[in-house]
């Protein structure tokens, strides 16, 4: 779990006066929640009962069955740190995509967090922002630290909201997207092998892969396009291809990508078919 802010640290410490139970036991709890994606948990902690489920809006079992008043103090509990989870940044919506852990706000990724009780007064801001610097990160270091980042199989993405970046690595090829005027409210990836990678924003849900691309492991599109040979340190100098020009290489995989878009436009691809062949044909660059 991310360390916490001094704002969220009083959050817990105030939970724990009113709810009668220790620090240990709220913190232990919020990870619950956080691990049912704000709307449900599982949990075990002594000072709870023990062993217990508590769903959003429904159901809260407890071990001690018939102890009403401990129901109660679980529901509240869990409902406070749903609505308390829901006011952190980059907080993801319902969708029927497999789970992600996004490290940057301390959450799950892949469903939304309930609503929950109004808990009143300005949010608080429960978790220290990810303090992982620019070096040792797998995202191009001039972007800094992101707002929140997480992964899911063979997919890592990171969000960085002032650069309207989003950095996306599948199978070790790292994708820059320009963010444009999206307000991006969490990724996530599709079920099935080559799933497309989908981030939700206030125009709903939107193919990652419609995005304009900054960069491909570092490489600008333009520079993809020119590619110029290096000179070979021997008598006679190599030749390198003039500004503008592609390999016949470079122009046969994008035509392949160009006539796989005008499939999927046409509905022959699905958006997950033409992401997985677009991305396995980049790789070869």
């Amino acid at each position: 779990m991310q360390p916490f802010t001094d704002q969220g640290w009083q959050k817990i410490c105030d939970l724990s006066q009113r709810y009668g139970i220790s620090t240990d036991a709220v913190t232990s709890m919020l990870q619950s929640v956080m691990n049912g994606n704000g709307t449900m948990a599982q949990f075990f902690h002594h000072e709870l009962g023990g062993g217990g489920q508590w769903m959003q809006g429904g159901m809260t079992m407890v071990g001690d069955m018939f102890n009403h008043g401990l129901k109660s103090k679980v529901d509240g509990l869990c409902s406070e740190l749903s609505q308390l989870l829901s006011q952190q940044p980059f907080v993801p919506v319902p969708q029927n995509n497999q789970s992600q852990w996004q490290s940057g706000s301390g959450q799950q990724q892949g469903g939304g967090f309930g609503a929950g009780p109004s808990m009143g007064g300005s949010p608080v801001s429960l978790f220290v922002p990810n303090s992982q610097g620019a070096r040792g990160s797998w995202w191009p270091s001039d972007l800094g630290s992101p707002n929140g980042s997480g992964g899911q199989n063979n997919v890592r993405y990171a969000y960085f909201s002032n650069a309207r970046r989003l950095a996306v690595d599948i199978n070790g090829v790292v994708t820059v997207y320009d963010t444009l005027d999206h307000q991006i409210g969490g990724v996530s990836q599709q079920q099935g092998a080559g799933g497309a990678v989908t981030l939700n924003s206030q125009y709903g849900t939107i193919d990652v892969s419609s995005l304009p691309v900054i960069s491909v492991n570092g490489v600008t599109p333009q520079q993809l396009q020119t590619n110029p040979m290096p000179q070979s340190y021997t008598a006679e100098p190599q030749p390198i291809n003039p500004p503008g020009s592609r390999t016949n290489q470079e122009e046969d995989i994008f035509a392949k990508i160009e006539r796989l878009a005008e499939l999927q436009q046409k509905g022959i691809l699905t958006p997950e078919e033409f992401a997985a062949k677009k991305t396995e044909l980049l790789q070869r660059l």
